[in-house]
């Protein structure tokens, strides 16, 4: 039931961000994203993992988006704040995005590469729904799509590689093996 709440909240996280992005405002559906991330912390139960995890997603999303903005190849009309940076909605998406690491994502710890795939393909597709949905724009699809693919097929493995580590580390400390 835990995986299906996870996986029910994140949708209506990215759909919240999507939309209010789309119409212009941002700032309503990082709310609710905001309180999603909440509710998985409060749940969580090694919660400085999860809020490293957070944090690590964010931090990548936030470095891998402006990439695409500066290169030109995706152009956010709503929650920019500086030219150049991924817009602070996209940026709270890869947290909750964190979120479903360790529950409803948490069958690819062991699969790396079968989680490349599944990176490659839906990440691109999110950001492709993003479009039809008018949150983004892409000024050069082909391109932004496999630069996509690129990114996620790396991102969305190494993300679970930090998930498996961090369980270690807590093993560790308590003695435990894995």
């Amino acid at each position: 039931m835990r995986v299906l709440f996870n996986f029910v909240l994140f949708q209506i996280g990215w759909f919240a961000c999507v939309l209010t992005a789309a119409a212009g405002k941002p700032e309503l559906g990082v709310g609710v994203a905001a309180v999603i991330i909440a509710i998985h912390l409060v749940m969580a139960k090694q919660k400085q993992h999860e809020v490293i995890l957070i944090i690590s997603a964010m931090l990548t999303g936030l470095v891998w988006d402006s990439l695409l903005v500066w290169r030109n190849w995706i152009d956010y009309s709503a929650g920019m704040l500086v030219t150049n940076v991924a817009p602070y909605w996209i940026v709270v998406m890869w947290g909750l995005f964190a979120t479903t690491l360790n529950v409803s994502l948490a069958w690819l710890k062991q699969k790396l590469v079968l989680a490349a795939v599944l990176g490659a393909v839906a990440g691109p597709l999110a950001y492709y729904a993003g479009f039809k949905l008018n949150a983004l724009q892409f000024e050069e699809m082909t391109i932004a799509l496999m630069a996509l693919a690129i990114g996620w097929a790396l991102f969305t493995p190494l993300l679970m590689r930090l998930t498996v580590y961090l369980e270690w580390q807590e093993l560790k400390k308590t003695g435990q093996t894995i």
